[in-house]
């Protein structure tokens, strides 16, 4: 009935190939007189989501997940995931071959002092590590009485005979009726930026941020629509922009050239290396540059000033345009999504379907909208026990019926031009437990101790993360991700600088939309997660207060299963919330829908009384 254009379902984990690989990788790190390797989840980008041709992590070790980095000794090997892939790791990793490391509790620089042999090389490529990172590294090998040692082409490549080709999507202008600011504009409050600073040249390394600054989208990573290219702003003069000239046409080359010059790929090292050649003066990011930039630089004779990036904050800040296309963009997917649970409720518990057969649905709803340009991530859709794998991603080996008594995870998202969603209902099939009640609500009630927030100017996300944290960890509870994310303008579903997490220390300013999605994962069993886009946004403040107030408007419009609410555990503030999201959602969504889907939703949003 339904097909997935965007997505699939095939098995990308290569867990039997992984010991011939790894033998062909431990043969050529002995030609070339190295004693391991270090393969980071990573292209020469720094990019979440990377193009087939950069997928080394998974060739390698048949690991999927977007954040993860292994190191290959010749007589062992361990793999880092962070929380989220603690449980998929062990389903596509063989660990007879690799040892599993908590990224964050035990990050690679620990292990590398405890582990590597005093006097071992261990090489790495500087193009796929960060400047910050490298140094992380490079001191841990210190540490060990070792060296690091950057080679110029990657030895995973040298034996990976069937590598993809790198990507040519094709360049298109993201439109000033979606952009809200032209080119001119933005360059002349970055310029503003850098004025600030001693530097004589901004390099922007992000694709995110190249797109944004440059008004340009693109397809070469799944997903997320950048342009995979570096450019270089000045304080005077005009800005270069660096890409595979294959993928511009000629009415966006000349739009482009009208405000910056236009290079190919393969002269950005060169040009790196004449800044440094003529001691000019570089501003990069260390946290998301690629070390082999900075080399280049440095090494040539240039200065190197290091500072976080400023295009991210002014990306971050969604102007009027820009929040006014989210808006209906969450209107149109929200009628998207409720159209599907409708059609869920009728027929799961019927044990008619499978977390693909809901992936393929859901995908469907969406672009029969007519403006859907892609999903915003792989589709997560987790029953029972699949649920509890926190980035989940079904396959055709992994699929699961769906049958009464589970719970359903759908975690999905779609690009639009006016804007980027991401939102996730976890609902009932049948009859919940009262277990998952109870744990649903305390998911429930942290949900909206963040949506409900106010908070003064000044604010970061690690300030607010407790709060929705609070009522699992009465219980015991906890979950193992940050509770929210920043959200790109038809970009990134992950954007930075702000997140709400315990490592959220970007303030959270006005413009800023983020995720709200704390969760709790019972494994073997099932997994919940509730999941809004909220935006910050002024409050008006008590006469007497000393600072500026703001708050979260809940931007995501979609109902909430009351059939998993626990009505007693709930306030009556936190009740008064719930019945008031749902009437704003049957209010907004119902003149879009169909008449069966509106008797649906009117049933699903009734008001909810405490028993």
């Amino acid at each position: 009935m339904f097909e997935a254009h965007f997505q699939s379902f095939e098995d990308r984990a290569g867990r039997g190939d992984t010991s011939a690989r790894v033998a062909a990788l431990r043969a050529e790190l002995t030609r070339r007189g190295l004693d391991g390797f270090i393969v980071p989840r990573a292209d020469r980008f720094q990019n979440e989501y990377v193009p087939p041709a950069a997928e080394r992590l998974a060739w390698l070790t048949g690991f999927t997940g977007s954040a993860g980095l292994a190191i290959v000794l010749a007589d062992r090997a361990v793999l880092f995931v962070d929380g989220r892939y603690q449980v998929q790791v062990r389903d596509e990793v063989d660990g007879a071959i690799f040892a599993i490391a908590h990224l964050v509790d035990d990050p690679p620089p620990v292990w590398i002092e405890a582990n590597l042999p005093a006097g071992a090389k261990l090489g790495y490529s500087p193009w796929l590590h960060t400047v910050d990172g490298a140094e992380r590294l490079a001191k841990a090998c210190a540490a060990a009485q070792a060296a690091l040692v950057p080679v110029d082409d990657n030895p995973v490549d040298a034996i990976w005979s069937d590598r993809p080709a790198p990507p040519l999507g094709a360049v298109v202008a993201h439109e000033l009726r979606y952009a809200g600011e032209d080119t001119a504009g933005k360059l002349a409050r970055v310029r503003a930026e850098l004025q600030k600073t001693s530097a004589d040249t901004l390099l922007v390394t992000d694709p995110q941020a190249v797109s944004w600054l440059f008004n340009i989208r693109g397809n070469d990573v799944p997903h997320t629509p950048v342009v995979l290219a570096f450019a270089t702003v000045p304080k005077e003069g005009r800005p270069t922009l660096f890409v595979d000239l294959r993928k511009l046409g000629n009415e966006i080359r000349s739009s482009l050239e009208e405000f910056a010059d236009i290079r190919p790929n393969a002269a950005f090292e060169r040009d790196l290396v004449a800044l440094g050649e003529a001691h000019r003066t570089a501003r990069l990011d260390p946290g998301s540059c690629p070390e082999a930039i900075a080399r280049l630089i440095a090494d040539s004779g240039g200065t190197i000033v290091r500072g976080a990036d400023p295009i991210a904050p002014l990306k971050a800040v969604k102007n009027a345009v820009e929040i006014a296309g989210a808006r209906a963009a969450q209107l149109r997917d929200g009628a998207a999504v409720t159209r599907f649970l409708a059609w869920f409720d009728v027929h799961a518990p019927r044990g008619e379907l499978t977390e693909i057969d809901a992936v393929e649905a859901i995908e469907s709803f969406r672009r029969d909208s007519g403006l859907l340009k892609d999903v915003s991530f792989p589709t997560i859709a987790g029953a029972g026990p699949n649920g509890a794998i926190v980035h989940y991603r079904v396959t055709r080996n992994s699929n699961r019926r769906i049958v009464p008594g589970d719970l359903f995870l759908l975690d999905s998202g779609g690009q639009y031009e006016d804007g980027t969603t991401d939102i996730t209902r976890t609902v009932a099939v049948g009859n919940p437990t009262p277990d998952m009640r109870r744990n649903f609500t305390l998911v429930l009630k942290g949900h909206i101790a963040v949506a409900r927030a106010i908070f003064p100017e000044g604010t970061t996300g690690a300030q607010l993360d407790t709060l929705a944290r609070q009522f699992l960890w009465r219980a015991g509870l906890d979950f193992d991700h940050g509770t929210g994310h920043g959200v790109g303008s038809y970009l990134s579903v992950h954007e930075g600088p702000a997140r709400i997490s315990k490592l959220g220390s970007a303030v959270l300013q006005r413009g800023m939309i983020l995720s709200n999605e704390p969760g709790y994962y019972r494994t073997g069993a099932y997994g919940i997660r509730i999941e809004n886009l909220i935006l910050v946004g002024e409050v008006p403040a008590p006469l007497d207060a000393e600072k500026p107030l703001n708050a979260f408007e809940t931007l995501t419009l979609a109902p909430i299963d009351q059939r998993l609410i626990e009505p007693d555990l709930l306030t009556d503030d936190e009740t008064d919330w719930i019945n008031g999201y749902h009437a704003r959602v049957r209010d907004s969504l119902t003149p879009l829908l169909d008449v069966p889907t509106r008797a649906w939703l009117g049933a699903a949003t009734l008001t909810l009384k405490p028993l």
